[in-house]
């Protein structure tokens, strides 16, 4: 079948595509925001990192200019469904009618209510729909002629408002709204466009061209840049509302589908063109030279796509990261970074460095904003964001109006930036069944991977980033994964996700005699690195006083009395609240020593509005930070502390965790090298804090803090007691440890499988029937995780059951962690600055006990109780407060 352009004057009324909302007589044709977004396409696709990558989507070696060409074809027709006229006729009054009444039952959608054409139970309207679109044509696209690969990249690109189209859920036919009413002709408008099409891309249509790539991957990648296209397409400033037809518009739309690629960043050849190469790594960190872990990061081959590094915290992971990437960008295999942090605090912190970085790294030209990705902020390179009237709407405090920083005002776009610092949700987010998570994936697609503080003891979250690191480097990509120390099983399964990779994991002995520090990847296996530093000497005491406040208030004092930097990591916000309640009781009128945010007694942890965060995690560094005035004191509070913050203890005192995650905590045990500490704290100390019972058992049914498993199999923040008998072992048996001598040894023997199943033949029948329902509960977490990622196995046509996100996305939110329950207030002021008004707040799901989003979001703005200390307010008949100590639900 060959197509024309269909005659102009088949129809009067103009099928529009976008209309003013308070005018809505205002429009954007039809056909010009198709050639808007066809025309994105066309211009993401002339960038070479983003070729590259959706080509090995595809398994290809290069994506030719036919098949990009027919790309844009299909982003083109990503809304055709609006020549229905149901959606036409949303904005007509009825003066424009003449008096005519709509008929009752006509949808309104462009996306959902195509789905009867396109499986045929609208006959009818699919008997013209195809051939006026030039199905013929089409379909010699195909590899195999059946039109199965062209049908699934049109799903695709029908799928573009953030999640695949569901074939099976489209509304009932209703053949009205594919009929010619009055001045309104569906067929002609779809000839047009089909026409059109032809004109705008006559390389799409070349006969000798190669077929279409079939992978599923492929059209998954094809999705996210559809979306993305989408995005750019819409934006009115660049492409402003035309109401009558022009002969010439794909010129426009081309010239300015250029403009925006560029302005928003993701068009770098300017940038490349005047880099003129990385400086020295002494030029990028102000370091005499790289140490041993920082240079084996930099020197793994260019090839290997996914490196795995190993150091002691403190070792200068970061450094290696982002030297790594300096390297890669110098050698145009990524343009970009996200470096992934596990909580927005150690996003926040580590951010700092990353726009440092990043101002000596791009010295010869303008400097790319890194933003700050992280729900709650907006801030791009040194600049902060505010939110206008409308929630769109982005005021920045410079007033500058770059465009690049685009990607930081919606959190959709936040893996557009060409530089991000943010949480791992938002890169875990591009794995998983939730809106827009194929755009995310496709903007990601191009840039450096980073994923700090690597744990192994989350079912759920590793299979997560298996799912990510498949989707990312099966599309081309590059990521680099840290950790303080990481346990054979978990670095296996994280390497061997590859299909290049299929070696078992080690056995134990072999397991605790494995390089460390190391860098690990496919290709070389683990190799070792080297010492970085001068090794650590660990006091490791066990206190059995895990719920006595009192008394781990009277030893945190004790050492702040003496002139001890002192830390108290408790692993539930409970009970770092009650520990920060015991300490102020003990210290009575003598408080200098506590712990204060613009002189308010407080600790830290998770439940703080962004703004108090802000002087939350200032305060802390202040106290604790690299050179610092030598001051005794005492900083209580959650996993937040143990994460990316550069701080400096004499002394730790924590709950019994994982020896992983202790680690961790213990690196920021004498983390600098201050020679003024006072009398018996020359040594680092770490007390850790136990359950009074001699052994774990009874958390074996009943948690505690966050430990153990309760009756009905749901495991807590450490749910598997094994890990927890055998990191308590590891401190008596070794009163102290050396680090990093010794950290591959009391990771393996805490989470090495062989050490867990000698635990539970030790203990007896109780620890059987716990390690079952572990394992149980990690098959069901990996099952629940499975549930959730994308299948970028299947396509969107025949495996469409497979792809549809369905019904679970706030499960997955919830679960994920991601945003929380944002709420919104009539401002009270934070309680530790009065200047700073509390506009939002993020709510844990599960503090609202199983009430749905909307109970919080339907209520926003909500008013507050506010008193001297705080102010107080309610969902749904659960009561809140947030003061000096935070967000915590209250009787």
């Amino acid at each position: 079948m060959t197509l024309s352009h269909a005659n102009p004057n088949a129809y009067t009324r103009a099928h529009w595509a976008k209309s003013d909302r308070q005018d809505p007589g205002r429009i954007h044709l039809l056909e010009h925001h198709l050639a808007d977004v066809g025309a994105c396409m066309e211009a993401l696709l002339s960038q070479p990192t983003i070729r590259r990558r959706l080509a090995s989507a595809a398994g290809r070696d290069a994506i030719d200019e036919a098949t990009a060409a027919r790309l844009a074809v299909f982003a083109a027709l990503h809304d055709i469904g609006k020549v229905n006229v149901g959606f036409q006729t949303q904005i007509w009054q009825p003066a424009d009618w003449q008096g005519a009444r709509r008929p009752n039952g006509w949808g309104r959608g462009h996306t959902r209510d195509i789905v009867p054409v396109l499986n045929y139970d609208d006959k009818e309207a699919a008997a013209w729909f195809f051939p006026a679109l030039g199905s013929e044509d089409l379909i010699e696209w195909d590899a195999d002629d059946d039109g199965e690969t062209v049908i699934s990249l049109l799903v695709a690109t029908l799928s573009h408002h953030g999640e695949p189209l569901n074939l099976a859920g489209g509304p009932q036919k209703n053949p009205r709204m594919w009929q010619a009413y009055r001045d309104l002709d569906p067929k002609a408008c779809v000839e047009r466009i089909g026409g059109l099409a032809r004109a705008w891309f006559p390389a799409a249509f070349a006969q000798d061209a190669p077929p279409l790539p079939s992978a599923p991957a492929f059209q998954h990648m094809f999705l996210g840049l559809c979306t993305l296209a989408d995005w750019l397409g819409s934006d009115e400033t660049r492409f402003p509302f035309q109401d009558a037809p022009q002969a010439d518009y794909i010129a426009t739309a081309r010239r300015q589908a250029k403009a925006i690629v560029r302005e928003v960043g993701l068009d770098i050849a300017e940038q490349r063109e005047g880099f003129g190469g990385a400086p020295s790594f002494q030029a990028l960190f102000e370091l005499d030279a790289p140490n041993s872990i920082q240079q084996a990061a930099y020197d793994a081959p260019s090839e290997e796509r996914l490196v795995v590094v190993e150091s002691e915290t403190g070792s200068g992971k970061t450094e290696a990261a982002l030297w790594r990437f300096a390297r890669l960008y110098n050698a145009r295999l990524v343009d970009g970074l996200y470096f992934a942090l596990p909580t927005r605090a150690a996003a926040k912190q580590i951010y700092e460095r990353v726009n440092l970085f990043r101002k000596r790294l791009f010295t010869a030209v303008d400097a790319p904003e890194p933003v700050l990705a992280a729900p709650g902020y907006i801030r791009s390179g040194d600049i902060e964001g505010k939110r206008g009237l409308q929630q769109y709407e982005v005021w920045w405090d410079d007033h500058a109006t770059d465009r690049r920083r685009w990607a930081a005002e919606s959190a959709k776009r936040f893996l557009a930036a060409q530089i991000a610092v943010g949480t791992i949700d938002q890169a875990m987010m591009a794995a998983l069944k939730v809106r827009h998570s194929h755009m995310r994936a496709a903007c990601l697609a191009r840039n450096l991977l980073v994923v700090d503080e690597v744990h192994a003891s989350d079912a759920y979250m590793r299979r997560i980033l298996e799912a990510l690191l498949d989707a990312h480097i099966g599309a081309g990509g590059y990521a680099l994964l840290m950790s303080a120390t990481l346990g054979s099983d978990a670095r296996h399964r994280l390497l061997t996700r590859s299909p290049m990779a299929a070696v078992d994991a080690p056995n134990i002995d072999d397991a605790v005699k494995a390089a460390y520090p190391s860098v690990a990847t496919v290709g070389e296996g683990i190799r070792p690195a080297g010492e970085n530093a001068d090794p650590k000497r660990v006091v490791m005491e066990v206190l059995p006083a895990m719920q006595d406040f009192d008394q781990t208030a009277q030893l945190a004092l004790q050492a702040a009395r003496a002139g001890a930097k002192t830390l108290v990591i408790r692993n539930t916000v409970r009970n770092a609240i009650a520990t920060q309640q015991a300490i102020e009781r003990a210290a009575g009128d003598d408080t200098d020593a506590l712990f204060a945010c613009n002189g308010k007694r407080t600790l830290h942890h998770s439940r703080f509005a962004a703004p108090d965060r802000h002087m939350l995690d200032k305060a802390v560094e202040d106290l604790l930070g690299k050179d610092t005035p030598r001051k005794g004191c005492v900083v209580v509070g959650t996993q937040t502390l143990e994460q990316s913050l550069d701080i400096d203890a004499d002394i730790l005192i924590t709950d019994l965790c994982p020896a992983d995650v202790l680690l961790q905590r213990i690196g920021r045990l004498h983390r600098h090298s201050p020679k003024d500490r006072p009398d018996g704290y020359r040594l680092p100390r770490c007390i850790v804090l136990t359950p009074s019972n001699a052994d774990l058992s009874p958390l074996l049914q009943n948690p505690l803090n966050g430990l153990g498993m309760n009756k009905r199999g749901e495991t807590f923040v450490y749910g598997d007691v094994r890990i927890l008998e055998a990191t308590r072992r590891l401190i008596h048996e070794n009163p102290e440890w050396r680090i990093p001598e010794m950290n591959r040894s009391l990771v393996e023997r805490a989470t090495h499988p062989t050490a867990l199943k000698a635990i539970t033949a030790e203990l007896g029948d109780d620890w059987r029937v716990h390690a079952n329902k572990v394992e149980g509960e990690f098959i069901a977490d990996g099952m629940t995780a499975a549930s959730a990622v994308v299948r970028r196995d299947k396509t969107f046509n025949e495996g469409n059951r497979d792809v549809v996100f369905g019904d679970m996305q706030q499960q997955i939110r919830t679960r994920l962690g991601d945003e929380g329950i944002e709420v919104e207030f009539v401002p009270p002021k934070s309680p530790f600055d009065a200047s700073v008004s509390i506009e939002k707040l993020t709510i844990p799901a599960h503090l609202l006990h199983g009430q749905p989003a909307d109970a919080a979001v339907n209520q926003a703005p909500i008013k507050t109780i506010t008193d001297a200390d705080g102010f107080r307010f309610s969902i749904n008949g659960a009561n809140f407060r947030y003061d000096r100590l935070g967000l915590r639900r209250v009787e």
